[in-house]
C-alpha cells in the first residue's frame, strides 16, 4: 500500500513495532508504520509510554495526517478512545502526590487528570492552592 491510500480521519488497526520515550511506531501493513506521539497514547498525561504499550500490541489508530514527500504518517490512539468523563474524584490507580516541604500529600486539583488545560484555569487552581497553604501556615503561626 502506498502512502497515498490512507485517508486522514481514517481509523485502522495496527501493530507496536518499536518504542521510543517520545513515542510508539505502528505498523499498518507490510510496507508502511506510522508514528503515535506519546501526547496521542491516551486522554491523560503518560509519563512513561512503556506503562501504556509493549512492542507487539494490537492498537486501533487513526490517521491525524500524511506527508506525501516524506511518506511520514501521523496517528493517534487517544481519538479511538472514547473521551473521559469529568469527575471530582481522583482514580483510584493515582497516589496522591507527597509535598517536598511538609511530608503530606499536595492538594491536587480535579482538572490534573483531564490532560491539558488553558493557563487561566491552572493559574485559578494554583491560586486557590496557594491560598489554602498560606491560611494553614496563619493558623499555625497563631498557635
Amino acid at each position: 500500500m502506498s502512502v497515498q491510500q490512507y485517508e486522514v480521519g481514517a481509523i485502522v488497526e495496527g501493530k507496536v513495532t518499536g518504542i521510543k520515550p517520545f513515542g510508539a511506531f505502528v505498523a499498518l501493513d507490510g510496507n508502511k508504520q506510522g508514528l503515535v506521539h506519546i501526547s496521542e497514547i491516551a486522554h491523560g498525561y503518560v509519563k512513561d509510554i512503556n506503562e501504556a504499550l509493549s512492542v507487539g500490541d494490537e492498537v486501533k489508530v487513526k490517521i491525524k495526517s500524511v506527508d506525501q514527500e516524506s511518506g511520514k504518517i501521523s496517528l493517534s490512539i487517544r481519538d479511538t478512545l472514547p473521551a473521559p468523563e469529568k469527575s471530582e474524584s481522583r482514580p483510584q490507580s493515582q497516589a496522591p502526590r507527597q509535598s517536598k516541604s511538609s511530608g503530606r500529600p499536595a492538594q491536587q486539583s480535579s482538572n490534573d487528570t483531564q490532560g491539558f488545560n488553558t493557563l487561566e484555569d491552572k493559574l485559578k487552581d494554583w491560586l486557590k492552592q496557594s491560598n489554602e497553604i498560606q491560611a494553614d501556615l496563619n493558623k499555625r503561626v497563631r498557635k
